[in-house]
């Protein structure tokens, strides 16, 4: 009995480690991508001494151990954890931006959806919590070297969100949902203006206009589409049909 009672100090091969120790293992396991083993590494070397500058450093590899485990949502509580903890620290700008890292890449399997998963139901919540932890990043450091490619993704999020917005919009017009079809693209269009994806959206917003028999603001979304867009292919319309309107026969 007595000897089982000195199992488990027995068991942990990381008693009377100093903090450089700790964290040179910790650091040997990140880099060997064991990162489970390297994060209980980093978590004792913050418990036993948590006043060092090993432990400051522990917790921003912590919430990169977590992003590269694939553990986004415990690599985005670190990160906000060393940003409350040590605003002023040198690479904070560091873990901002891999905070929306980790938001961006939780969110990849929507942002790359090919399948025809009803995308009314899909939620960009990460989507948008990732632009605006990349706008933080922006905003708090634009001289920052990691703001190019913060900005780079926060485009792309932004064209992925009103594309969103714009599939569900055209999924609210094959069901004739024409008030709601309107409403989404209408929020594409004032949420994300500049966005691609804005060229169907006013599509959207013609035919839906049509179908209400919403006639005026049909021929300003058509006026609007045209301005903007004057080369679509939603325009190039169907030479057989030349007589129809194009938006009564164009189908997606």
């Amino acid at each position: 009995m007595a000897a089982c009672g000195l199992l488990p100090e027995l068991a942990d091969e990381t008693k009377g480690w100093s903090a450089q120790k700790l964290y040179a293992e910790a650091k040997s396991n990140l880099n060997n991508r064991d990162y489970e083993q390297a994060i209980k590494y980093y978590e004792k070397l913050e418990s036993r001494y948590p006043h060092g500058r090993f432990a400051q450093q522990a917790q921003i590899e912590i919430a990169y151990a977590y992003y590269k485990d694939s553990e986004p949502a415990q690599a985005i509580t670190a990160a906000e954890r060393f940003i409350k903890l040590h605003p002023n620290h040198p690479n904070v700008d560091y873990v901002y931006y891999l905070r929306g890292l980790a938001n961006f890449n939780d969110d990849l399997g929507w942002l790359g959806y090919i399948s025809g998963q009803d995308l009314s139901e899909r939620d960009p919540k990460a989507a948008r919590e990732a632009f605006e932890a990349f706008k933080d990043l922006v905003t708090r450091f634009p001289d920052s070297k990691y703001t190019p490619d913060a900005i780079a993704r926060m485009n792309y999020l932004v064209n992925a969100l009103a594309a969103h917005e714009v599939h569900v919009a055209r999924y609210y017009m094959k069901r004739g949902a024409y008030v709601a079809a309107a409403n989404r693209a209408q929020t594409a269009l004032k949420t994300y203006p500049q966005a691609p994806a804005n060229e169907e959206g006013l599509v959207i917003l013609v035919r839906a206009y049509d179908a209400l028999g919403m006639t005026d603001l049909r021929d300003d979304a058509e006026r609007v589409l045209k301005k903007n867009f004057p080369e679509s292919k939603y325009l190039k319309g169907d030479p057989r049909k030349a007589s129809v309107p194009w938006w009564q026969f164009w189908n997606w």
